[in-house]
């Protein structure tokens, strides 16, 4: 055959591959979700992943976490019933959960970055992001609640809040509230577009968390729309977002994409709970080979244009990319 192109040649040697890849993916690419709960207990529709009560939360950050090249770690808090109330009273208690699992991952892992989770709906009785009435879940009022929680998160030490409420304006409230306190150096993660998908059930078990009535979507996006998540990017960063999140990612890789077109700040991408849990169901059926897998799926986020990936997979996938020398 006369060829004046032949592709195949810049594949044909492993070195060469590993040469010019266009996406290497290393642990400090990754954030490993975590959450913090009274008593240690495994999360059943996520094999792998527990809660951790506090105390075998400082365990696992001096054996495990201290030692790790991971980015850093998103906390979230699944409290007990009798904790929680119309309002979320809980979510701005400084003694609470995640204040004081902010402080132990700081001091026992204090490389890691610290991120935290500010939403309403792990604290609600109604398990909205937000405050409701007559059935309305409201915008200003969530956002001067998430502002206090945010503070209180602040004051533990928390490197970055990450607020996945998907109220309007919160990330304007948030940043005017953190500096006017004195906490300007304390980032935004934002949810920026966070779409009311059916991927987040086995997170929804976790926490407990699952609306009392209802669906979350008419704060959460509609992920049949591409245009109005660069509407929200916009606002975020206009707002003072340190970086922005797509969420989930896998079934979003083209919002990854636009967004790393248009932001001036970091594009993060949540692997987010069913994505994970699909995965580690075929591997125990035997259906595929997890690693190699999981690889691929957090491959095509960076390819995508991801700059961190929030996944459970974080710490596992460290071992393995170490296994296999790739970092």
């Amino acid at each position: 055959m006369e060829l004046s192109s032949r592709p195949r040649r810049n594949r044909s040697l492993k070195n060469l591959r590993e040469g010019i890849k266009e996406v290497d993916l290393n642990a400090s690419s990754f954030i490993q979700p975590l959450f913090v709960s009274e008593n240690t207990e495994p999360i059943k529709a996520m094999p792998g992943v527990q809660k951790y009560s506090l105390d075998d939360l400082k365990k696992f950050c001096i054996k495990t976490l201290s030692k790790s090249k991971i980015c850093g770690v998103l906390l979230f808090a699944s409290i007990d019933k009798e904790l929680k109330t119309k309002k979320g009273d809980e979510a701005l208690n400084p003694e609470g959960l995640l204040p004081r699992a902010i402080k132990i991952v700081k001091e026992h892992a204090p490389h890691l970055v610290v991120m935290s989770d500010v939403a309403l709906d792990p604290f609600s009785t109604d398990g909205h992001d937000g405050l409701v009435e007559n059935g309305k879940i409201l915008n200003d009022e969530s956002v001067d609640l998430l502002c206090m929680m945010s503070l209180v998160h602040a004051k533990a030490g928390v490197d970055f809040v990450a607020p996945s409420d998907m109220m309007d304006g919160r990330v304007k409230a948030i940043r005017k509230t953190l500096d006017k306190n004195g906490f300007s150096d304390t980032g935004i993660l934002s949810y920026t577009a966070k779409y009311a998908s059916f991927f987040y059930g086995p997170f929804r078990e976790a926490l407990d968390s699952a609306p009392g009535f209802g669906d979350k979507k008419t704060y959460q996006m509609d992920f049949r729309n591409k245009t109005e998540s660069l509407r929200e990017l916009r606002a975020d960063i206009f707002e003072g977002a340190d970086m922005v999140m797509v969420k989930p990612a896998l079934a979003y890789l083209d919002i990854i994409q636009s967004f790393k077109k248009e932001s001036t700040v970091p594009v993060v991408a949540y692997n987010v709970s069913a994505e994970y849990s699909m995965v580690k169901l075929a591997a125990q059926a035997g259906l595929v080979n997890e690693y190699d897998i999981q690889f691929e799926i957090l491959s095509s986020m960076k390819r995508s244009g991801a700059d961190l990936i929030v996944t459970y997979s974080a710490l596992e996938m460290e071992t393995h990319l170490k296994k296999n020398e790739s970092i």
